[in-house]
């Protein structure tokens, strides 16, 4: 039985996303850019994207499956105007490998001149292709989420269960499917409250806006958002994977937030402080959270470096000094 791009097979729901992940993935690697003393270097082109996707729900625990092959063209302009144009492959996405595992090729294309735009690409570069990819898998877990999710015999959808094969990709993807309590009401879970640090090169102001602002938002998630950067207001990243509300803002020093993934319990959010402190040329970053679920600690804090840290730094050159 088929219905709406569902197989239904015994006690399985089966779901090719092939088509959908091959938009997704050029919507994400198309455009990204990179910059150094040297000059710049575009993703302009996705020649082949070689592979399939699909997702299982097999007795209510969702199965991810991908395997990529990519190929993409940059096209690099040094600071004198001279084009160059090279490759990058990589030959191994797939769901048996994180992030950190994958192979990122880069070259330049025969019979061009030796350029140090290549050593921009291999760093930055590849730096930029790893967290789009990484992105691609976060949307093929949340997108498809509820309608994989088939009611059980009283009614109520059970909720997927993390794979044992995937515990550290869990970890790190934001978006991904974990276990979680009954959403019954008045059930107090465990939590637990952690700090993190980090320092940007840009100013309190200009950090602070980078939250707030839907566009800025936008541009370091590489996806669709909503944000209303006003007190009371409300904000959903990552197409819903992540949504929650600003309680206190203090322009350019601090931001209060009630934060949650959309796999947690029902209305359970943590509570987020970010303390912007000027260290002259340099911003430091506190943030502080509480009420973080137990079992979710690792991969909130795996999440905030890599989707908002390392994301933001490689989006706007928060990250990388120029002299």
């Amino acid at each position: 039985m088929e219905s709406k791009g569902f197989r239904l097979l015994d006690n399985r729901t089966e779901r090719d996303v092939t088509g959908w992940s091959t938009d997704k993935l050029k919507e994400l690697l198309l455009g990204l850019r990179v910059e150094g003393p040297e000059g710049s270097c575009e993703v302009t082109d996705i020649p082949n994207l070689d592979g399939e996707a699909s997702i299982n729900n097999r007795k209510g625990k969702l199965i991810y499956f991908y395997e990529w092959n990519v190929k993409a063209t940059w096209t690099g302009t040094s600071k004198t105007g001279i084009k160059y144009k090279g490759n990058i492959e990589v030959p191994n996405l797939s769901d048996e490998n994180d992030m950190d595992d994958l192979d990122i090729s880069v070259s330049l294309c025969k019979d061009e001149p030796n350029t140090t735009l290549t050593e921009l690409m291999k760093k930055e570069g590849a730096k930029k292709v790893r967290a789009a990819l990484g992105s691609y898998v976060d949307h093929l877990k949340s997108e498809f989420t509820q309608g994989m999710i088939l009611p059980t015999a009283n009614g109520v959808a059970s909720k997927p269960q993390p794979t044992q094969t995937k515990v550290k990709v869990d970890k790190t993807q934001i978006g991904s499917s974990v276990s979680a309590p009954s959403p019954s009401t008045g059930v107090k879970i465990p939590t637990c409250k952690f700090s993190l640090k980090e320092t940007f090169l840009t100013s309190p102001d200009e950090l602070y806006r980078t939250f707030i602002n839907q566009d800025m938002v936008q541009a370091f998630t590489h996806a669709a958002a909503v944000v209303d950067g006003d007190k009371g207001g409300k904000f959903q990243l990552l197409e819903g994977s992540v949504n929650g509300e600003f309680l206190e803002l203090v322009p350019d020093e601090k931001i209060v937030m009630k934060w949650r993934f959309k796999t947690w319990p029902c209305e359970h959010y943590a509570t987020i402080t970010l303390n912007m402190k000027d260290r002259g040329n340099e911003t430091e970053l506190k943030v502080e959270f509480k009420g973080v679920p137990t079992v979710e600690e690792d991969r909130t804090k795996e999440g905030w470096k890599r989707h908002y840290f390392e994301a933001i730094k490689q989006t706007f050159g928060f990250g990388a000094r120029l002299y």
